[in-house]
């Protein structure tokens, strides 16, 4: 399959480029999705559109297995600065995370299982809004799902690109992979005034600056030192005038944490910190959004990956995990069915164009072989038998 995909390495390469040229943004992706109708419509693909809003779901094939492989379309809401003839042509937005690529191997899947024969269904989720949530602060996957992108569903597979792994090089390991992620949304509430009398008002930036310290001491010493989380606080905004005292501060936070135990002790722990502001004559305000749920790789698929990556690349090419705290809402789907997502090298020349940055960019070498585990795995799990479809129990 390796060498199947390394022929049409040069039409990868051009579909990721055209998708890189004209990024859009969660749910506007209507334009990539186009692009991708035009490409599978003509391979007898069964297209159905707008599924989660601006998603695509095709579809070959009859009865189970049902395999499903998920690609990410939209982009981020930054201005690129790549010299390079494929640069987006769409001021203030660029694919910096990968999702050019991740449709574009998907495509690559598409195309050579085109040609072959297998039973069951293969079912190819193009989804939208990975990135970010609508007004009802739901992202794509779960508004795929609510339009039936993943019922019947029996293994789930997706890839993720990254730039701190040499091409040629994969990571797949099971369990926890990326972490749950919330937003805190918080108003500390004072009396404002003039600056030259503090004495006269409630300062809410001096109840803030003691706020914050309660907030970064959550993770040191209200959690278990082997309990992964995060609080990090991206944005503080209080007054307009330096000889004014504002009546209120707003901040916002993010909290990452990968067990449902952590959430909770880091939502009560929040409370309490933010009641500082009412211990020093203040008040407070606050809201937590809740977000995607930690991502879980499925023991045994991700086994299945493993056995492909040594048989493509050698075992040598099998990499060990460098977990962190990051976010992905393919753990929507992976909640539903066996899954997992593994992650592809792709750097560029030794340079680790860092993700959600104006230089990201990949070693397009890195196209086939993405395509070529996607599609081997998924061919895999379709021949084989649907009643034991991964083959062994998950261990106790």
């Amino acid at each position: 399959m390796l060498e199947q995909a390394t022929k049409i390495a040069s039409q990868l390469t051009s579909w990721r480029r055209q998708i890189h040229r004209h990024p859009e943004l969660g749910f506007q992706e209507t334009g990539t999705a186009a692009f991708v109708t035009s490409v599978l419509e003509p391979l007898g693909y069964r297209l159905r559109a707008g599924v989660g809003r601006t998603g695509l779901v095709a579809e070959l094939g009859q009865g189970h297995p049902v395999i499903a492989i998920r690609a990410d379309m939209d982009a981020l809401p930054l201005q690129e600065t790549n010299e390079v003839p494929y640069a987006s042509q769409v001021p203030g937005v660029m694919h910096a995370c990968g999702h050019d690529a991740h449709t574009a191997m998907v495509m690559g899947v598409a195309a050579l299982l085109a040609g072959e024969s297998f039973p069951g269904t293969l079912r190819l989720l193009f989804q939208p809004a990975e990135e970010v949530s609508d007004d009802e602060g739901i992202s794509g996957a779960p508004r795929m799902i609510e339009n039936g992108a993943m019922d019947a569903v029996d293994a789930v597979l997706a890839l993720h690109v990254d730039s701190f792994l040499e091409v040629g090089n994969i990571v797949a390991h099971a369990g926890p992979v990326s972490a749950g992620v919330d937003t805190l949304y918080a108003s500390i509430l004072g009396q404002g005034g003039h600056g030259a009398a503090p004495h006269r008002v409630v300062d809410p930036i001096y109840l803030t600056g003691h706020v914050i310290l309660a907030l970064h001491g959550i993770v040191s010493r209200r959690l278990n030192p082997f309990d992964p989380a995060v609080l990090s606080i991206g944005s503080i905004r209080g007054g307009q005038a330096e000889n004014v005292i504002p009546e209120r501060v707003e901040l916002m936070a993010t909290l990452r944490y990968m067990e449902p135990d952590v959430q909770e002790t880091l939502h009560t722990e929040i409370e309490r910190a933010l009641s500082v502001a009412r211990a020093l004559g203040g008040e407070y305000e606050h809201r937590i959004e809740i977000g995607y749920p930690p991502m879980l790789n499925d023991e045994r698929v991700v086994e299945l990956i493993r056995q492909v990556g040594i048989d493509l690349l050698g075992a040598g090419h099998l990499r060990p995990p460098d977990q962190h705290l990051g976010a992905e809402d393919f753990g929507f789907f992976s909640a539903l069915a066996p899954g997992a997502m593994f992650s592809l090298g792709c750097q560029l020349d030794g340079d680790q164009r860092k993700a959600h940055s104006p230089t990201f960019d990949i070693d397009e070498r890195c196209l086939p072989i993405g395509t070529a585990i996607l599609t081997e795995t998924a061919l895999r799990l379709l021949r084989r038998d649907p009643d034991r479809l991964l083959l062994t129990e998950p261990p106790d």
